[in-house]
């Protein structure tokens, strides 16, 4: 049940230039430098995302008057999926600061697209039952992982609303996403990409985001 749909390059900003860092086989390089670039994607859908949420108006008192502003009524709470989630959800926690986290481990197997399946591990819930719920991760490629790991985190509660923030996104997964899920959600997405390979690699995408981050995998 997909309410809304932002995509951040659909029109031209200063994040083409993290793209176009972020998806060069030669400054990927530098493991430094993507993290970075994920996190300042982070930081500018979180951005984009707080527009969405509910305000209230508080009094601040300066050194000559008071001032009226509208401040959120609560914080999110944050969810990724880990590990490579882990530079997303710290772009995020730029402007949510003090929002709780909670963290869900989830692999999947290697294969033909069809052939895809997602085995559950770790996972550390954060209580959000009533709030502003925001799984935030880097690929939805098929988006079997994003489904098993939220309908996992749903299991504790309902939330107050439901928000996927995604650095690159396939148009495969978000259809998957759409047919999977029966709770209304809001999608905040870097860029959609043309498509999966037979492997189930978001094309042209990046490369595995988890990776280039940390190391390669056993």
């Amino acid at each position: 049940m997909q309410e809304s749909i932002f995509v951040l390059n659909s029109t031209n900003s200063i994040a083409n230039h993290i793209f176009a860092e972020i998806r060069n086989r030669e400054t990927q390089r530098n493991r430094r430098q993507f993290h970075r670039n994920l996190a300042k994607l982070g930081s500018l859908l979180a951005f984009e995302l707080s527009r969405s949420l509910e305000y209230q108006q508080v009094t601040v008192e300066t050194v000559l008057g008071l001032s009226s502003i509208n401040v959120l009524q609560q914080q999110p709470v944050l969810y990724t999926i880990i590990r490579a989630g882990l530079p997303f959800l710290e772009g995020f926690q730029e402007f949510f600061d003090q929002s709780d986290c909670g963290f869900v481990g989830a692999s999947r197997s290697e294969g033909k697209t069809d052939e895809i399946t997602v085995s559950m591990g770790y996972q550390a819930i954060a209580p959000f039952a009533g709030n502003d719920l925001i799984i935030v991760d880097p690929m939805l490629a098929t988006g079997k992982s994003l489904v098993a790991c939220t309908e996992a985190i749903l299991k504790w509660g309902k939330p107050k609303s439901l928000h996927f923030a995604l650095a690159i996104a396939s148009p495969e997964g978000i259809a998957y996403l759409k047919e999977s899920l029966s709770i209304p959600y809001n999608l905040w997405i870097g860029a959609v990409d043309q498509g999966l390979n037979q492997k189930g690699y978001i094309v042209p995408g990046l490369g595995d985001a988890g990776d280039l981050l940390f190391g390669n995998k056993i």
